[in-house]
């Protein structure tokens, strides 16, 4: 418990200035700082939604991911998915949960910061390995650049689960 708490502190201290001040970045979107589930919690049970929908799209072959609602684009984020032997699934989902920081129990513990699950184990995070985005390196997962992973969590909870697809293709 010890070693997630000091790679979690670890991890936030080399993503953002201080990861006290991420909650005020996003208080408008969830709620009062005091109670803001990213100050108490790792689930979005009180999140304020949108009316709106959105979409995220995967390109598995390009990796590359759009974010759109009705208006249009919203983000484009070069992504690793899946290297050989550990594909990243390809369909249509929703996302199922949502996790600020999340261990890989498969995986040495490494760090899912900015979780968002679609299909059982498999979920959108960031991550610290950059240098592999835009090209596959995950063992299925879809990663992103731990400020894009962050920025779309935060729109993920302000559309609502609900109201999020998630579409992994290949072109």
């Amino acid at each position: 418990m010890l070693k997630r708490l000091l790679l979690a502190a670890l991890f936030f201290g080399l993503c953002s200035p201080a990861f006290a001040s991420s909650v005020s970045l996003f208080g408008d979107l969830f709620g009062a700082d005091d109670d803001s589930p990213m100050a108490t919690s790792h689930h979005l049970s009180h999140v304020k939604t949108s009316s709106g929908h959105l979409s995220i799209t995967i390109d598995i072959t390009t990796q590359q991911m759009i974010v759109a609602d009705e208006s249009g684009t919203i983000y484009s984020f070069d992504v690793s998915t899946g290297r050989p032997g550990h594909a990243t699934p390809t369909g249509h989902f929703k996302p199922i949960r949502m996790n600020q920081i999340w261990y890989s129990s498969k995986y040495e513990n490494a760090p899912m910061p900015w979780s968002i699950f679609f299909h059982g184990g498999y979920a959108i995070h960031g991550t610290t390995d950059i240098r592999h985005l835009g090209h596959v390196a995950s063992h299925g997962c879809v990663r992103l650049h731990p400020d894009n992973a962050k920025a779309l969590y935060a729109l993920v909870g302000h559309y609502g689960m609900q109201n999020t697809d998630v579409i992994l293709m290949r072109s």
